[in-house]
């Protein structure tokens, strides 16, 4: 039975490309037979990735078998992870997020979390010599989870070891990293084709603050007055996927990736009271508002949520 790799719900680049990286590690490296998967469609971003190094997406699944061997990569909380997480059989864990709990495993793991920007920077320290093995696709596969991760190097998230290791990447590669990320960025910023509720799905997580469950949607664009044409419906949808998600409010916040802030939509009183006491503005009648400074949710958004 093959080890399925994996990362969460609502796969980004790095939950995308991660679990490729692992995936070819385990096999080519270690001689475990493994098979990356995801926890849903890849975004645009993601896509534009795959296609861009020429690799077949991952087969998708919605849950894990019982006893299924399986790494988690680029996620430690269950509420992100299938279903049947707990009665499968996770190896290991490799993270750059907050220890979340509530995972259970067969028996003792590798658990390694590091305070990177990114799980594909974490993944090439743990393959230490081997790293150099990578064949071009795999290099390509983590450059770009780390340009993503940290908005080429934008994000508060970004060390030194990140920017280091993306640079290095870069090099053996032959790729100019601002041309690269330009096309990543505009890859990610084309969701013409997307729902209004697949937007405020596609990168998102769950968070309870106050009594209250929030989805916290990310959008990061270089073109937010795309996204913010479709304000209107966009705070109509947010009403349906709160309800059928289970939350009580949907947070929207649209990323400008250039001018390095957030727009937050604001439909009602409860969002209203969010960003006021969260991000220390006064929103007053408005329908949205401006959050300089403001693109990590993992850094900037989520440790700051109050009501």
């Amino acid at each position: 039975m093959s080890t399925l790799v994996f990362g969460h719900k609502s796969p980004d680049t790095d939950s995308t490309g991660s679990p490729i990286l692992w995936a070819w590690y385990l096999n080519e490296v270690k001689g475990v037979e493994a098979e990356a998967v995801l926890l849903g469609e890849p975004n645009t971003e993601a896509a534009f990735v795959l296609q861009k190094w020429d690799l077949p997406k991952p087969r998708l699944i919605d849950d894990v078998a019982e006893g299924q061997a399986c790494v988690v990569v680029d996620t430690n909380n269950p509420a992100e992870l299938p279903a049947s997480i707990n009665a499968a059989d996770v190896q290991a864990i490799i993270d750059h997020h907050k220890l979340v709990g509530g995972l259970e495993t067969k028996g003792p793991i590798d658990i390694t979390i590091r305070p990177l920007a990114c799980t594909a920077t974490l993944m090439i320290d743990l393959m230490g010599d081997d790293a150099a093995k990578m064949p071009n696709w795999a290099k390509g596969a983590a450059l770009s989870c780390i340009l993503s991760d940290t908005l080429e190097f934008r994000s508060p998230t970004t060390t030194d070891h990140d920017r280091a290791v993306a640079e290095g990447l870069a090099a053996d590669l032959g790729v100019s990293i601002p041309d690269y990320a330009a096309e990543m960025f505009a890859a990610k910023s084309d969701v013409s084709r997307f729902s209004d509720a697949e937007l405020l799905r596609m990168d998102s997580k769950t968070y309870e603050v106050g009594g209250k469950t929030f989805r916290v949607s990310v959008l990061e664009t270089t073109a937010p007055a795309t996204v913010l044409s479709r304000k209107a419906s966009l705070m109509d949808s947010m009403i349906t996927v709160a309800k059928e998600d289970g939350a009580d409010q949907v947070l929207l916040f649209v990323i400008d990736i250039l001018r390095e802030e957030a727009t937050l939509l604001v439909p009602n009183d409860l969002v209203r009271q969010v960003a006021e006491k969260s991000f220390s503005t006064v929103v007053g009648d408005a329908d949205q508002v401006v959050l300089p400074g403001i693109v990590s949710r993992k850094k900037q958004i989520i440790p700051n949520l109050a009501l």
